[in-house]
């Protein structure tokens, strides 16, 4: 799934997550919506270890990095050469995931709520479109 997908995702995620929290305080609320919106895409970044892993350098990263407009309009090609990914893409989500779950309980209760629930979704929806069901 793009990045613009699993940010627009995020949105409602985000949104209704905040609205059950007990949280008042504008600022704080602004900071949560802001990690909450960042996670849902950022959680990718993974893609670039996986694919230093599979193809045993970090050229993927470094033709991003030297030419960032691809991130946002050649999505399908970045990862060219590193063969199927899918499935090892999903268990480092569920690996940093359940990390990431772990160290945000020891932070509040929004922000775990906020990782778990945008995670959920982001995996969700790779599943779903990995699977051709969306």
């Amino acid at each position: 799934m793009k990045s613009g997908e699993h940010f627009l995702l995020s949105i409602p995620v985000v949104g209704w997550v905040l609205a059950r929290t007990d949280e008042r305080s504008p600022r704080r609320l602004a900071a949560l919506a802001a990690y909450g919106l960042g996670l849902g895409v950022l959680i990718d970044l993974d893609h670039f270890v996986l694919a230093r892993l599979r193809v045993g350098d970090w050229h993927h990263l470094t033709d991003c990095l030297r030419d960032p407009k691809r991130v946002f309009v050649d999505q399908e090609n970045l990862f060219e050469g590193t063969g199927e990914m899918a499935s090892l893409r999903i268990l480092s989500h569920v690996l940093i995931g359940g990390a990431l779950i772990a160290l945000a309980r020891r932070v509040s209760r929004p922000v775990e709520r906020l990782t778990e629930s945008v995670l959920f979704v982001h995996v969700l929806a790779d599943l779903l479109r990995d699977n051709e069901i969306v």
